[in-house]
């Protein structure tokens, strides 16, 4: 079992690695062409994945900027809803028909 955990995070490692070299701007890849890390990081598996890491992955990225490039259309996600509990209103209409105020 300890095995199969390891594996699925070595390859969910490199599927990161993979989606950082395709989503990063070639402008910002270091060392070598974003091609050419591609190339390494897809035959290379782990060395791969590390040297991307360690040498050609631009400095500063988050793994927000991952998720979402910049450029993408991101929609702003609206207010939650609140529950009757945190509501004012809804406690005091309730608290005046439970004391039969109403």
């Amino acid at each position: 079992m300890a095995y199969a955990l390891i594996a699925v995070v070595l390859v969910a490692g490199w599927l990161f690695c993979l989606l950082d070299i395709l989503t990063s701007d070639e402008r910002e890849v270091r060392l070598l062409p974003k091609s050419v890390w591609l190339l390494i990081t897809l035959l290379g598996f782990l060395p791969g994945g590390l040297l991307w890491l360690l040498a050609g992955r631009p400095r500063g990225r988050s793994m927000e900027s991952v998720l979402w490039p910049p450029g993408s259309q991101t929609v702003p996600h609206p207010e939650a809803p609140k529950g009757p509990d945190d509501d004012p209103a809804f406690l005091n209409a309730l608290n005046r028909r439970i004391h039969g105020d109403d």
